[in-house]
């Protein structure tokens, strides 16, 4: 038990094991194709050929690479990646406290919610860990939604942490560099981004709904969804691009299977920032390369963290370098911090949007 009275699990994690789960060799091609991919996807009539003139590499290579990259289960899909909260869905992490011995009953209840995305076993008394969201047009709610959860699972407790302040949000694997290259800062701090729902049409949920899942490897990748809503290829672009702007679409960008591409090990590290120093701490340690996403979320009596900082790395000694480096700037230890690692993974899939399986579910479990 620490100082402050919360007790804690030693972070000592047990890397999920699973078919195919091991990370496979990958040449500097692969590491320089799939840093490319994972920034940003480009709005273009012919997308691979730009990633191929930016890679050095010729366009028939980018396209072998990415397919075998996908077919192996490194790169888990190319994707628009939408922004949730400017869509008008609810949303928020929450952290639930479920039966010790028998996660996997909690974990599969939750599951079945369409909108949640990711669920993690983690080492703490709040064991479950999960994101889930909402429809704007949802009967039951966030709210109602959870209380359903909770009493279908028996969660002794949950604590709901919604985003207070978003610094960061890129999951974006560092596969060049090493160690160093991840726990680096950037030259400036992060600006937080905007939280509020944004106005869209019918013509971008057609957008959405033609376009959101895998894309396919194909040279002229976005010609299959713009012909689907009756658009010029060029006109689709011009949209998306009009997307971007209005905070709809964040990017356009590969998702890679964490372990299969060498990321074994994820820690969240949490931290008690003062108040008044929580948003330029935040936007500080945003700024690290290794960290994927960083927010202010809400306090509770018995838990006091304020500032979550998701970091990841080839190993725990990595993912420890990262979160020590941040400890060490911003002077948080002992009680003022804590590392919850993942040792299993229940679930971890992209929102589909504007889709009927959020109100059947409400049907069935409400």
């Amino acid at each position: 038990m620490s100082s402050d009275g919360i007790t804690t699990t030693k972070a000592t994690p047990k890397l999920r094991s699973r078919k195919d789960g091991a990370a496979i060799p990958l040449d500097d091609g692969d590491k320089r194709l799939m840093n490319l991919l994972q920034s940003r996807f480009p709005l273009d009539p012919e997308p691979f050929a730009a990633v191929a003139e930016l890679a050095g590499l010729p366009l028939d290579d980018v396209l072998e690479r990415t397919q075998r990259l996908l077919d192996a289960r490194i790169i888990r899909e190319i994707t628009p990646i939408f922004d949730t909260r400017a869509l008008g869905y609810s949303s928020m992490l929450v952290a639930a406290k479920v039966d010790s011995d028998n996660p996997h009953r909690a974990a599969k209840i939750i599951n079945s919610h369409p909108g949640v995305s990711h669920n993690y076993l983690r080492t703490h008394e709040f064991n479950l860990w999960f994101t889930i969201a909402t429809p704007p047009d949802s009967e039951l709610g966030l709210e109602g939604t959870l209380d359903v959860l909770q009493r279908l699972t028996g969660a002794e407790s949950i604590r709901q942490l919604p985003t207070l302040t978003l610094f960061k949000i890129n999951m974006n694997l560092e596969m060049e560099g090493g160690t160093e290259a991840l726990a680096a800062a950037a030259a400036e701090a992060v600006v937080p981004r905007e939280l509020d729902a944004q106005d869209y049409d019918e013509r971008d949920i057609e957008v959405i709904r033609a376009l959101q899942g895998p894309m396919d490897v194909t040279e002229r990748a976005y010609d299959q969804a713009a012909n689907e809503v009756g658009m010029s290829t060029p006109d689709f672009l011009a949209h998306l691009e009009g997307m971007t702007e209005r905070k709809l679409l964040r990017r356009v960008a590969a998702i890679l299977f964490h372990r299969r591409a060498g990321f074994s090990a994820n820690g969240m590290g949490v931290w008690r920032v003062p108040e008044d120093r929580v948003l330029e701490t935040g936007a500080r340690m945003a700024a690290v390369r290794g960290v994927s996403h960083c927010y202010q979320r809400p306090t509770y009596e018995d838990w006091p963290y304020s500032v979550f900082t998701m970091a990841h790395g080839r190993s725990k000694d990595e993912c420890d370098a990262i979160l020590d480096g941040i400890a060490a700037e911003h002077d948080l230890h002992g009680a003022d911090r804590a590392v919850l690692y993942s040792s299993t993974e229940f679930k971890k899939i992209r929102l589909r949007y504007f889709t009927d399986e959020y109100s059947r579910w409400e049907r069935e479990h409400s």
